[in-house]
Order: structure tokens, then C-alpha cells, then sequence
């Protein structure tokens, strides 16, 4: 088992959520806690990169939806960008990769 992260990198207008590890059940609430924490503190804008996610499973999708409709709620939204091998899969046959995608994999980053 990988040892799950999530590392926030605040932008004036967008944080981007680093995610490293695996998002699964016993991860999730880690995930919901920083996402709750942030729209808290009036940044409902998050744009999660998967790059380094190697594993999601339902628990981890529902943690994505529920991080959703709670920026959306706050006039903000949550993407998702960097999604590869597994976890883009499951992503895209569960619907969640249309619904939560970011064109834009660098949006963010420092260059």
C-alpha cells in the first residue's frame, strides 16, 4: 500500500491539490478534510492533479463529486487534470472525466 498525500499549492486564483498515493477508503476523509478546510477559507477553485495518484477506487470518486458540488455550492468548482493509466480509466467509465476534466494539465504550475 502506498501511503497517500495531498499537497495543497495555493495560486492567487486556484488551488492545485497534489495527489500522491492511493485514494481509497481509508484515504478519503484525508481528502474531504483538506477540500473542507479550503472552501472554509474562501478557495471553493480546485483543480486536483492525478499525475501521481496510482490507485482510486469508489470511495475516492466520491470524494471528487462530493468536493464538487461543495465549491460549486460556494460559487467555485473542483477539476481534475493528469489522470493516467488506472485511475484515468476508471475515471472515464465512470463519467467523471468528462464531467470534472481540466484541458489544461499545467494550470497552476510554476514553469
Amino acid at each position: 500500500m502506498t501511503t497517500f498525500t495531498v499537497t495543497p499549492v495555493e495560486r492567487a486564483d486556484v488551488v492545485r491539490l497534489e495527489l500522491r498515493g492511493e485514494l481509497d477508503m481509508s484515504s478519503a476523509p484525508q481528502f474531504n478534510a483538506v477540500v473542507d478546510r479550503l472552501i472554509d477559507d474562501g478557495r471553493p477553485r480546485l483543480l486536483v492533479d492525478l499525475g501521481e495518484l496510482g490507485f482510486c477506487d469508489s470511495m475516492g470518486m466520491a470524494a471528487f463529486v462530493r468536493g464538487d458540488n461543495l465549491a460549486t455550492a460556494a460559487g467555485g468548482w473542483l477539476r481534475l487534470t493528469g489522470a493516467a493509466g488506472r485511475v484515468e480509466r476508471v475515471l472515464r467509465i465512470s463519467g467523471l472525466a468528462e464531467v470534472l476534466r481540466h484541458d489544461d494539465p499545467g494550470a497552476g504550475r510554476d514553469r
